[in-house]
C-alpha cells in the first residue's frame, strides 16, 4: 500500500491583516507597502510587520523624508488600517497628505495607467530628437518597476497633486482608524513611547497598525542628544518586535541626518538600531552633481534592510531594482546597482542611477571647437588667443588665469654651431615638428591669499 505525501498548506492560518499579504521570501513574515511600489520593491515586496523604517533625508531645502512619511500614511488609510501620526500638529500633517486621482470617497481605487503615461512624457524632455534614428524603435531602458506589477491590494497608486480629501479624514477620525499623538516635550521621548505602548496593548482587533513619526528631532522635539535618539530608536524597535501587527516609519530632522551631528559612526547607528534604513542625500547643495545628473533629484543609500524571521533579507532576491538577483545563478553574485530618485509633478520614483542620453550633454557636438582649427601636413601651429578665466568676486575679479600657445618654428641655420654632429644622411629626413609650449601664467590683485 502506497501512502501519498500532501504539501502542508496554510488554510488553516488566520486570516491576515487588511492591506498586507505574505511576504514571497518567508511565510512567517507579513508585509505591507510604504505607499511608493520602487521603495516597496527596495525592501523585498514591502514593509514587513513588527519592523521599523528610517529615513534619513540631509538636506534643508527640501522635505523628501516627509514626504515617503505622507505616502506611508496615506497607503494606510486607503487600505483600511489603523495609522498613528505622531507629530507636533498632527492633524494638520493628515490634512497636507496626499490621495488617488479622481477619487474623493473613502474606498480608494488604483490610478489610471493614462495619468501615469502622461508623467512619463513630461520627464522625456523630448528624446527623439536628441537620439540617433536608429536607436528610436528599440525598447526603452526600464530604470524602475511599474505600479502595475502589485496587486492592487497592496499598494495604491497616488498621485502629489491631490490632496486627501476632509471626507476621508473625519471618517477616519469616527472609526478610530486615525490616532494623533503629540509630541511630548521631554528630552527623553519616554512619554511618546509610552503613548505608543499604550495604544498596541489596547489590542488592534486585528487591523494592522501604521506609526508615523515625521521629523523626529525638530526643534517640536526639545533639545534632543544623540544618546537620545537612539535610545528612542531602540525602545521602539523593541517594542514593535512584541507586537506583530504592528510597523514604524520615521524620518529624522535634517540637521540629524550626517555624522556632523551624532559624530563618527552616527548613520551607522541608526541603522543599526532600526530594521530598515536608507538614506535619501538630495543633489540641491552640489550643483555639479544637478548638472551631471539633471533627470535625477538625489542619491539613495541603503543602510539596512529589514530580515525578519531570516537570516538573509528578501531584498538580496526579490528586489528589482538592486540586480543582485539577474546575474547571481550565472556569476554567482554581481554588484549592486546605484540608486536614486527623482520627484516627478505626480508621484516620487526611487530607480537605478544612470547618465543622461549622450553620457550627461544634452546635445551631441557635430562641429569641432571654435578654437580649433583644420592645418596643413607641416603641422604648424597658429599663435591661439590668450584665454582668460576670471573668478568673479563682490568688488571685482580676484585672480585671472592666461594660457597662451607659443608658435613653433623650425630654426634653420647654416652657421658650424648649428650641427654638433654632421650627418650625411640629414637632407633626406624630413624635420620633425615641435609641439607647441604651453605658457600659463597666474595674476592675482591679492597676492597674500595665493601665498604657495
Amino acid at each position: 500500500m502506497m501512502s501519498s505525501f500532501k504539501r502542508k498548506t496554510l488554510s488553516g492560518r488566520a486570516n491576515l491583516p487588511q492591506g498586507t499579504r505574505l511576504s514571497p521570501f518567508s511565510t512567517s513574515t507579513v508585509i505591507t507597502s510604504t505607499g511608493i511600489p520602487s521603495l516597496d520593491d527596495i525592501l523585498g515586496g514591502g514593509l514587513p510587520l513588527s519592523c521599523s523604517l528610517a529615513v534619513l533625508a540631509p538636506d534643508h531645502h527640501s522635505a523628501y523624508g516627509e514626504l515617503v512619511q505622507k505616502y506611508f500614511v496615506a497607503q494606510g488609510l486607503a487600505s483600511g488600517q489603523k495609522v498613528c501620526i505622531v507629530h507636533d500638529e498632527p492633524l494638520r500633517f493628515a490634512r497636507e497628505g496626499i490621495w488617488m486621482a479622481g477619487n474623493t470617497s473613502s474606498t480608494p481605487a488604483q490610478a489610471s495607467t493614462a495619468e501615469d503615461a502622461d508623467d512619463e512624457k513630461a520627464s522625456q524632455h523630448d528624446d527623439k530628437i536628441k537620439i540617433a534614428w536608429r536607436y528610436e524603435q528599440m525598447k526603452k531602458f526600464q530604470t524602475t518597476v511599474s505600479s502595475n506589477s502589485l496587486s492592487d491590494d497592496l499598494c495604491m497608486s497616488f498621485d502629489l497633486t491631490c490632496r486627501i480629501p476632509a471626507t476621508a479624514l473625519d471618517a477616519a477620525r469616527q472609526s478610530a482608524r486615525l490616532i494623533p499623538i503629540d509630541v511630548d516635550i521631554f528630552e527623553d521621548g519616554t512619554g511618546v513611547i509610552k503613548q505608543i505602548e499604550e495604544l498596541l496593548s489596547n489590542g488592534t482587533d486585528g487591523h494592522a497598525v501604521r506609526i508615523c513619526i515625521p521629523a523626529l528631532g525638530s526643534p517640536h522635539w526639545g533639545d534632543m542628544q544623540p544618546p537620545t535618539v537612539l535610545t528612542l530608536l531602540h525602545s521602539l524597535r523593541r517594542l514593535l518586535h512584541r507586537h506583530p501587527n504592528a510597523c514604524a516609519s520615521l524620518s529624522l530632522a535634517p540637521h540629524m541626518c550626517t555624522d556632523t551631528w551624532g559624530g563618527p559612526g552616527w548613520v551607522q547607528k541608526v541603522g543599526w538600531l532600526t530594521d530598515a534604513a536608507i538614506s535619501m542625500s538630495a543633489f540641491g547643495a552640489n550643483p555639479s552633481l544637478s548638472s551631471l545628473f539633471p533627470s535625477h533629484h538625489g542619491i539613495v543609500q541603503i543602510l539596512t534592510l529589514p530580515a525578519p524571521h531570516t537570516i538573509l533579507p528578501a531584498s538580496d532576491k526579490y528586489s528589482t531594482l538592486r540586480g543582485l538577483s539577474s546575474a547571481a545563478g550565472s556569476m554567482g553574485g554581481s554588484g549592486e546597482n546605484n540608486l536614486a530618485f527623482k520627484c516627478m509633478r505626480k508621484r516620487l520614483i526611487f530607480e537605478t542611477l544612470h547618465l543622461d542620453l549622450e553620457g550627461g550633454v544634452t546635445e551631441r557636438r557635430t562641429t569641432p571647437s571654435s578654437n580649433a582649427m583644420a592645418l596643413d601636413g607641416n603641422m604648424v601651429h597658429e599663435t591661439m588667443p590668450a584665454a582668460v578665466l576670471a573668478t568673479e568676486g563682490r568688488k571685482g575679479s580676484l585672480a585671472t588665469v592666461e594660457i597662451a600657445f607659443e608658435r613653433s618654428k623650425e630654426v634653420v641655420s647654416d652657421s658650424p654651431t648649428s650641427r654638433a654632429i654632421p650627418d650625411a644622411d640629414d637632407s633626406l629626413v624630413p624635420a620633425k615638428p615641435k609641439k607647441p609650449k604651453k605658457k600659463v601664467a597666474f595674476r592675482s590683485e591679492r597676492p597674500d591669499l595665493y601665498d604657495f
